[in-house]
């Protein structure tokens, strides 16, 4: 960090720790950047550790336009027990008619694997964020209330079983534990599917460890600690996110003089209708983030 206090403009890309919250690491990182303009793209599990992209200082503008659509995991699904949360943070489901754990066959797991692949309907899991008539469904589940998910559509693109280990639960319980990764689409409840996954083999399932290797372009391996962004706080320049990001569009400079002002450019070809663009001056900086709207820029965050 600058010796006079000046907090960059960028993405930090954050190997999040076990149980803090989105809100928690967002909260840590306005202390280490000494700033309040700072905000996250997607949440992550409190049980989960990973990828989470955070926006600091102008950056924030980003947030909402990157396209992290996909995503992609490493987890441990343990067959033969349920839990209230569909995860190792809730309580065990009590549920003598629940098939043995220890004879489902690979045979079987590949076969339910199939099932939870490609383009499928998801009831999300019931302690979740998702809001139900207004009111986030996790405070509706801690009252108790009798209530339903819809279903929604979401694309498993890869879900893949790297290792089966025969276990044994802390109440003795025979149980399979699965070490599998998913690539998946943004909103894809990786806990659901460990629930679906053990009812569709009538053994039941949860997810006991979750880690996100990747948020659309940003991978674990450019990702710091809260530890280590103490010691450096490690910015990835606006500009660098943008390109990792959008496609990129090189103008003059009387176009981009044209561009901070509002005025609607029309746009080259190779750039599809809808699609956000991150536009550049002759000197290689970020001028703003605009959008194809019948072949002219709209404008949706200035830089320049």
């Amino acid at each position: 960090m600058s010796t006079q206090n000046t907090t960059p403009d960028g993405l930090v890309i954050v190997d999040k720790p076990s149980g803090f919250t989105s809100h928690d690491v967002v909260a840590k990182m306005r202390g280490i950047a000494r700033t309040r303009r700072v905000g996250h793209a997607g949440t992550l599990d409190p049980m989960a550790t990973g990828v989470l992209v955070l926006g600091v200082q102008r950056a924030t503008k980003l947030l909402g336009h990157l396209a992290l659509t996909e995503k992609e995991y490493l987890g441990t699904i343990r067959l033969g027990q349920n839990t209230v949360t569909d995860d190792a943070e809730g309580e065990i489901i009590p549920n003598e008619s629940l098939g043995d754990a220890s004879r489902v066959t690979r045979e079987a797991i590949d076969a339910g694997i199939a099932e939870l692949s490609g383009d499928i309907m998801q009831v999300p899991s019931k302690v979740s964020a998702i809001k139900i008539d207004g009111k986030r469904s996790y405070k509706r589940a801690r009252e108790g209330e009798d209530f339903e998910i819809p279903a929604r559509p979401v694309t498993v693109s890869s879900f893949a079983v790297y290792d089966v280990r025969d276990a044994v639960a802390d109440d003795g319980t025979p149980v399979l534990d699965l070490v599998v990764s998913v690539v998946c689409s943004s909103g894809t409840y990786i806990r659901a599917l460990a629930r679906d996954l053990g009812a569709g083999l009538g053994v039941g399932g949860h997810l006991t460890a979750l880690r996100r290797t990747r948020v659309g372009p940003y991978k674990l391996d450019v990702a710091r600690t809260l530890d280590q962004l103490q010691e450096e706080l490690t910015v990835m320049p606006v500009a660098d996110a943008a390109v990792a990001a959008f496609p990129r569009w090189d103008v003059d400079a009387k176009r981009a003089r044209l561009l901070l002002n509002g005025v609607r450019l029309e746009m080259p070809d190779e750039y599809g209708p809808g699609e956000a663009v991150a536009v550049f001056d002759p000197e290689g900086g970020f001028v703003a983030l605009v959008e194809n709207v019948k072949g002219k820029a709209k404008s949706l965050a200035v830089f320049g």
